[in-house]
């Protein structure tokens, strides 16, 4: 007999694109800028007293409310991902053109808009699914 799964409340966003990616939530209330918050040699928020410094992006589902910046760092996506450092998801409640087409091009999912308060639901540790095609967010296990 197998144990039935917890269901956990869905995310739905307004936007997404991208491939269906699982993986641990890094969740942050302070936006994101690829240029100015990431050492993109390591992966890590460099950005002295960024609510996430010190923490790597490398595989991780980035849930923050707002991308910060313009066309240089929607070049940073490609960067990062060639570079094997970039996180499997962007998840942010407000983005701009140039991030999205920034994710596109370098194959990263990415999402935009929320229909309930993800801090309220999304600790970083979690393990969540982003899935593009269904529009959701859902955790898939909770951190230990």
């Amino acid at each position: 007999m197998s144990a039935a799964r917890t269901r956990y409340p869905v995310i739905k966003v307004r936007r997404a694109f991208g491939d269906v990616v699982e993986g641990i939530a890094l969740v942050s209330r302070e936006g994101f800028s690829p240029r100015y918050d990431l050492d993109r040699w390591s992966g890590l928020i460099s950005r002295p007293g960024h609510a996430l410094e010190g923490h790597s992006l490398k595989d991780r589902i980035l849930i923050t409310p707002s991308a910060k910046g313009g066309i240089a760092a929607g070049w940073a996506f490609y960067d990062i991902k060639h570079k094997g450092i970039a996180p499997k998801a962007f998840v942010f409640g407000v983005t701009n053109p140039v991030m999205v087409q920034g994710a596109v091009f370098a194959g990263i999912t990415i999402t935009e808009g929320w229909s309930r308060d993800p801090y309220r639901l999304i600790k970083t540790g979690d393990v969540v699914r982003v899935d593009p095609q269904h529009k959701t967010v859902e955790i898939i296990k909770r951190a230990a």
